[in-house]
């Protein structure tokens, strides 16, 4: 008998080239999962048209609309929990998880981070290697816990900047990593 193919939900906030990148796998039978679900803080990015053009649900949630965090994780907890999400998949979302969603789903949310942790955490992770000078850049995806990219980590991908590289072209090769790494890493988890 065939396992179920486990659902997961993608946080995003921004344009959502993860959230494609991980749609792409599961077309490309690289990934044996379903996206039951986009959450999204911000209700001008672009990751919701990806979705749309996908037909996958989506949730636009403004957190100013609930009365406190906890509410607004409750919310969310209880949508996950209606379409069975197995793995909250963190892709570009500009939010802290706060523990009532922690709770919820212990050891079931996972992030990428464009640096390679413990190195360069928080929202700037490239800007800040970059202007630190590092030579080797690279790629983190990691458990969230209660801290800032401070999560156990489950894989990491680098490469070393050979000739002098613009933050841009930085960018452009973090993408291009995170885009193969995060499928990679997630049919692992779900298929252990």
């Amino acid at each position: 008998m065939h396992k179920p193919i486990p659902n997961i939900a993608i946080f995003a906030s921004g344009s959502g080239s993860n959230f494609q990148a991980i749609a792409d796998a599961i077309q490309n039978k690289k990934l044996d999962a379903t996206i039951a679900l986009l959450v999204c803080d911000n209700p001008q990015a672009f990751v919701i048209e990806r979705a749309k053009n996908l037909q996958i649900e989506t949730l636009v949630l403004n957190p100013k609309n609930f009365s406190s965090k906890a509410e607004y994780e409750m919310f969310i907890g209880g949508k996950l929990r209606d379409l069975n999400v197995q793995l909250v998949v963190l892709a570009g979302y500009m939010r802290i998880i706060g523990p009532t969603l922690l709770a919820q789903f212990p050891n079931k949310i996972i992030n990428i981070h464009p640096a390679l942790l413990p190195s360069f955490p928080g929202a700037h992770g490239i800007k800040d290697a970059f202007e630190y000078g590092v030579k080797v850049f690279g790629v983190t995806v990691h458990f969230v816990d209660s801290g800032v990219d401070t999560g156990m980590i489950i894989d990491q991908e680098s490469f070393k900047m050979e000739t002098p590289m613009t933050i841009e072209e930085v960018e452009e090769q973090i993408h291009k990593i995170e885009h193969q790494i995060y499928p990679k890493v997630l049919q692992n988890l779900l298929h252990l």
